[in-house]
């Protein structure tokens, strides 16, 4: 039986684009704020401290002016989710319900249909049969419910994370996704089954199994638990990487926790999926785990879409702590701010949230919580007791710290209370930390790093750039940006003889440059004007959202990134009676404008080429007619650019 024997009816998507709002689905993944007529945030696709991700509801696009990320509300689901197109689309219906028609493939549509979904279909199939086994099969309710019950899980945290149990069998759950039409290779390559010979087997075989969702709440991987003794056996496994799955992009819980997150502007981290589950279950949800390995950056980036801070659950060994540092390193130098709680000896968040009171352990975490570099300073202080050296070592470790943290004002804040702490003078500590920042700035590896309060800063020195002259791209973007932003609007004309006429910026542009045998030269800016054309000839009016959520993703790529400005006047401006010009006051002399000198860029280097081929040519026959040329289009320039009140040059 084939999955995918449909694709979505082109009314569906149109109906999916009209319906989705860009701010409301970007504003699922990353805190906006309102900003004028746009929506401000942290870049979800590149680490920034400072706000450079713009969200623009009226023309349905995102953009981001650091990384240059930019794209319409599938777009970017699907640069966020890594999905395919139809896989976006779908998401989108259902997030704002819309029922989907669909239409019959052809074989050669078939085998273009996306390989994620069909892993992602595959793990969601198979997590339904896991979550069925607990209460369906016996040995799943003997052994996986079981298990879960003496955790003390209630049956709708069980349904809540879509916890199940995968059968003692070598065959079984490979077996049944084959029977109802998934392929062997995707079954290998989600990772569920391993390949031996001829058969498939189960890798999760006598396991209680964990499902690994996204942030939009799909299966991309699993845990599994294995409940026997035996030794030779890892009591945890999980999924191996896919390409949709990678483990240190990945963050267990994230998709529950989120919006409690952001609520709560904090994030608490644990160690294990029970850790998760249980202070799920205590009505504490801001919390995720990194399930058992060592922290990445792309981690932190994840809980830094949702909040600045971090506090970090740990379990009585303090020993394990410490071999966690470097990790709480990375955390700081991504401009969080971290703290530390340690719980008692023998407890850790699950077991500390089964026996107490979710009020009790709230206040517990909160009493508890400790600035990473004073309980780091704490623990290493006590170490080197009586022991000069490594006090000396001591004290570069922790200064080492100190310099991962991006804010100059931060990082002297914290030298200050080191200072007292670690009874080192002040002056000891900063000129330690400034010889570490003198190193990060010279080897390039913190471009953005505050270098305060280093007083010899070094200026960087500016890059060379070649410039040419004559280049027509930017004219171009001009003409092809008035052309979407402004198109249908209409301004008032003289024709040769003084006649006054109405006539629409496009049509304006359009036919002007016809009229003097001219086209761009770059493709999708050709496409565009094509589009228009036949749009005016079936007397339609094309809008700018026609071209932002196009099907060639390339042309709406380019679209996007036209019609996108980091710049907006404030609304305070015109309350305080200051009124400035902008390019829609006068549409007519703005586009004619763009358009001279549009031609007379062209011109120019028709003139350069002239010249070279007179320089090269012997004939001098073909020398007069070029010097012709050259004179007649000389003078066409110099009228242009008197108009155009400049000099004229090529």
């Amino acid at each position: 039986m084939s999955k995918f024997s449909k694709v979505i009816n082109p009314n569906t998507i149109q109906t999916i684009f009209e319906t989705a709002h860009v701010e409301e689905v970007v504003g699922d993944f990353v805190t906006l704020k309102k900003r004028g007529a746009n929506y401000l945030g942290l870049c979800p696709f590149h680490n920034e401290k400072t706000p450079s991700f713009s969200v623009s509801p009226s023309k349905g696009i995102y953009k981001c002016f650091g990384c240059g990320k930019a794209g319409n509300v599938v777009g970017f689901v699907m640069e966020h989710e890594h999905y395919s197109y139809p896989e976006a689309l779908r998401y989108l219906a259902k997030r704002y319900t819309i029922e989907i028609e669909e239409e019959e493939v052809t074989p050669e549509m078939q085998q273009e249909l996306d390989e994620k979904e069909s892993m992602l279909a595959l793990n969601s199939f198979v997590s339904q049969y896991f979550s069925k086994n607990l209460s369906d099969n016996n040995e799943g309710k003997a052994i996986g419910l079981s298990y879960l019950k003496e955790r003390d899980f209630r049956e709708s945290v069980i349904q809540k994370f879509e916890l199940g149990y995968a059968l003692d069998s070598w065959e079984d759950y490979s077996k049944h996704a084959l029977k109802n039409g998934y392929s062997k290779d995707v079954l290998v390559e989600t990772g569920l089954s391993i390949a031996k010979d001829d058969k498939l087997l189960d890798r999760f075989k006598g396991r209680v199994i964990f499902p690994i969702h996204n942030l939009t709440g799909r299966v991309i991987g699993f845990g599994g638990r294995i409940l026997s003794s035996e030794k030779s056996k890892a009591k945890y496994l999980n999924s191996p990487e896919s390409d949709i799955y990678n483990k240190s992009k990945v963050l267990y819980g994230i998709y529950f926790a989120r919006n409690a997150i952001v609520k709560q502007n904090i994030c608490y981290l644990v160690e294990g999926y029970t850790d998760v589950i249980s202070m799920h279950q205590a009505g504490i949800e801001n919390v995720v785990s990194s399930s058992g390995t060592s922290l990445t950056v792309d981690q932190i980036k994840l809980i830094s879409r949702y909040t600045t801070n971090i506090t970090i659950l740990y379990d009585g060994d303090a020993a394990g702590l410490k071999a966690s540092f470097r990790g709480i390193d990375l955390i700081l130098e991504q401009g969080m701010n971290v703290k530390i709680v340690l719980f008692p000896e023998g407890e850790d968040p699950d077991s500390y949230v089964r026996n107490h009171t979710t009020s009790e352990a709230e206040d517990f975490i909160s009493g508890q919580a400790v600035d990473f570099i004073k309980f780091k300073t704490g623990i290493l202080k006590e170490e080197t007791e009586g022991d000069p050296a490594g006090r000396a070592s001591l004290i570069k470790d922790i200064v080492l710290t100190i310099s991962k943290i991006p804010d100059g004002i931060s990082r002297s804040v914290y030298i200050k209370e080191c200072s007292v702490l670690l009874d080192v003078r002040e002056q000891t500590l900063i000129n330690e930390l400034n010889k570490h920042l003198r190193q990060k700035y010279r080897k390039g590896l913190s471009p953005e790093i505050d270098l305060a309060p280093i007083p010899d800063v070094i200026e960087s020195q500016p890059r060379n750039v070649d410039i040419d002259p004559l280049d027509v791209s930017f004219l171009e973007n001009n003409l092809a940006r008035l052309l979407l932003l402004f198109g249908d609007v209409i301004v008032s004309v003289n024709d040769d003889e003084g006649n006054e006429h109405e006539i629409s910026i496009s049509d304006f542009i359009i036919d002007d440059l016809a009229n003097d045998g001219l086209s761009f030269s770059n493709d999708h800016y050709k496409v565009i004007v094509d589009e228009i054309k036949k749009a005016k000839e079936s007397e339609r009016v094309l809008a700018t959202s026609f071209f932002t959520n196009h099907p060639d993703p390339q042309l709406s790529s380019v679209v996007i990134e036209l019609i996108s400005t980091p710049y907006e006047l404030s609304d305070n401006w015109e309350k305080n009676k200051i009124f400035v010009k902008k390019e829609d006051d006068d549409l007519f002399n703005f586009a004619l404008s763009s358009l001279m000198s549009f031609k007379s860029r062209l011109i120019s280097k028709k003139l350069k080429s002239i010249i070279v081929q007179m320089k090269d040519n012997q004939d001098d026959a073909e020398i007069f007619l070029l010097q012709q040329e050259f004179f007649e289009l000389k003078k066409l320039a110099n009228l242009i650019d008197a108009e155009l009140n400049r000099p004229f040059y090529y």
